[in-house]
């Protein structure tokens, strides 16, 4: 069974031959693991057998980016949003916000006009080599991008943001729903170039370690209609669609299942995200893809990770519907042979 195959059939809620893999492992973890054995010639998601190939195009405003100053440990550069970060050298951590260009909303329309679909916001010839190298492995391609909360964070600091959101929600949707439309006009310029998706990866970050970053009510206020678009826009094109979604975001699954989401990606164990009750509760309505915790993936004592796999797969493979990922992303305590250890693992308990 290829991965293309293996995963569309967990999206459909039928059981495949094993369950299908994919992780995130960070810059930095992937710099020690080559120092730890990992072949220098072999990409890391070849050498784990990663199933999913995401592909993208340019959504921002595209400022010139500009590095404002760097040393041995950190660079502060401009974004293409327009933005000023400042980032440790191996990009191991969240950047620090420096600027945002949006501080009122006067400060919106001159980046709106920028938003536009254009054919160079694909890298073409990069583009199409990934996708034919990837369809003649058999992955599971998918077109990715993001236009919520998460993603305007880029434009204005996120506690400005917040409060926009409650005294001015038509503002706020009207930059959601800008870079929702111009996901949907890109994808479709891609599509009409020849590009086949699989499914569709999208991004959006709407809660923390204690729950959702803004009330149910404020979702349906300023995303929910971009959300609606984009995802029947996927579903007219057999595109499944997969949201990747950090912090505890059990408050939001009704809406989330309601607007058509197919696949609730990562699961953050450490945020209350137990794949196990989620699978129970809503494993009819949606997918899971996640919530295989990092940190038991770094214990020194290999007992813990495999009843972390073993207990959860149980109940997460059932009846498909289910994808293996970490809880994140891979940080870099995680150890080469601790990782690998993971896969074994993956591999043993994810056979049907």
């Amino acid at each position: 069974m290829t991965s293309r195959e293996r995963i569309r059939r967990a999206l459909r809620h039928e059981e495949p031959d094993r369950v299908p893999v994919h992780d995130s492992p960070w810059r930095a973890t992937v710099n020690r693991w080559r120092r730890e054995g990992l072949p220098e010639d072999i990409p890391v998601e070849e050498y784990f057998g990663y199933e999913i190939v995401q592909i993208g195009f340019d959504a921002t405003p595209r400022f010139p980016v500009k590095t404002l100053e760097k040393n041995d440990r950190f660079i502060i550069q401009t974004t293409p949003t327009g933005a000023i970060n400042k980032n440790f050298r191996d990009y191991s951590t969240t950047p620090e916000i420096i600027d945002r260009p949006i501080k009122e909303k006067k400060d919106w329309p001159p980046i709106k006009e920028r938003l536009y679909p254009d054919y160079t916001r694909v890298d073409w010839v990069s583009a199409f080599n990934t996708y034919q190298i990837a369809r003649s492995e058999g992955k599971f391609i998918v077109c990715s991008g993001g236009w919520g909360y998460d993603i305007l964070q880029n434009y204005m600091r996120s506690d400005q943001l917040l409060v926009a959101m409650i005294t001015d929600p038509d503002w706020v949707k009207d930059m959601i729903m800008t870079l929702a439309n111009l996901h949907v006009e890109m994808i479709k310029m891609m599509m009409e170039k020849g590009f086949q998706f699989d499914g569709a990866f999208f991004y959006n970050d709407l809660g923390y370690r204690s729950g959702l970053l803004f009330s149910p009510e404020t979702y349906r206020r300023t995303h929910k209609e971009a959300d609606e678009m984009v995802y029947s826009f996927c579903h007219e094109h057999n595109m499944p669609v997969i949201l990747h979604s950090c912090g505890c975001v059990k408050e939001i699954i009704p809406d989330l299942i309601e607007v058509g989401l197919d696949c609730l990606q990562p699961l953050e164990v450490k945020a209350g995200m137990d794949v196990r009750e989620l699978k129970q509760k809503y494993g009819d309505k949606l997918c899971f893809m996640g919530g295989i915790d990092v940190r038991a993936m770094a214990d020194p004592d290999p007992n813990v990770i495999e009843e972390e796999i073993r207990s959860k797969f149980e109940v997460a493979k059932k009846g498909g519907g289910y994808i293996y990922h970490s809880d994140h992303s891979v940080p870099k305590n995680v150890s080469f042979e601790q990782y690998k250890r993971v896969m074994e693992l993956v591999k043993k308990y994810g056979e049907y």
